[in-house]
């Protein structure tokens, strides 16, 4: 079986051995990079099946480092590792396109169910449903994009997660636990606070279509209406 083939963009030099140390092996094979431009040269060449980087780094920073890789690569998974925790750190990296957060300090078994549980999303994905027609948008779930009328806009990957699932229940309840457990892991007040934040962004995107509504069931979730 091939190994999965990490990149890990990591600065404190001790952790980075630490965890290429456990996790190298039969499983996974890890690349350091110890800054965020090393990084993005080391993503270029080595081609990994997924990103595990610190957001604060000298040269080029996490957020800058993923910000430039998805103009070009959409669907590589990105996991951000970071002591900082604040609500706007967390929206921003998920704004950017990472997949999913590790607050430090982590496990190494929980790093490793992560990066397994992203990569099977992944695959996943592959056999899903892509194409959704929302009135007069066409939203594409692998390319992350809303066309409108021959204009495209780019989605932030938790954005094209989200409204995929509520095309997927179109007319029906999205319950907001089921996304937040799927999407952030767990269903905490904080986590919720952020999923409406996303919920807005993407009234915002569709506005231009009256007839596409995003109502909030209170306590509940969310539902998608197309009258």
């Amino acid at each position: 079986m091939a190994k999965i083939k990490v990149l890990l963009v990591e600065d404190e030099p001790t952790l980075a051995m630490i965890i290429k140390d456990t996790l190298d092996g039969e499983e996974f094979d890890i690349v350091l990079a110890a800054d965020g431009e090393e990084g993005l040269a080391l993503y270029k060449e080595v081609k990994p099946d997924i990103i595990v980087t610190d957001i604060m780094m000298p040269k080029i920073d996490g957020f800058t480092l993923v910000r430039h890789i998805r103009k070009t690569d959409s669907q590589i998974p990105v996991l951000f590792l970071s002591a900082r925790s604040a609500a706007n750190d967390v929206v921003e990296g998920f704004e950017l396109g990472g997949n999913d957060y590790l607050k430090k300090p982590f496990g190494m078994a929980e790093l490793i169910i992560r990066i397994k549980a992203l990569l099977n999303k992944i695959t996943v994905k592959k056999e899903e449903q892509s194409t959704f027609e929302l009135g007069q948008y066409t939203f594409d779930s692998i390319t992350q994009t809303l066309q409108y009328c021959g204009e495209k806009q780019l989605l932030s990957n938790r954005e094209s997660e989200i409204l995929k699932r509520l095309c997927e229940n179109k007319n029906h309840v999205l319950p907001m636990k089921d996304v937040l457990l799927d999407l952030w892991g767990d269903d905490s007040f904080f986590n919720a606070r952020s999923l409406h934040v996303f919920i807005t962004k993407l009234r915002h995107k569709l506005s231009a279509d009256e007839t596409i509504k995003i109502l909030n069931v209170r306590g509940i979730g969310y539902k998608l209406i197309i009258d």
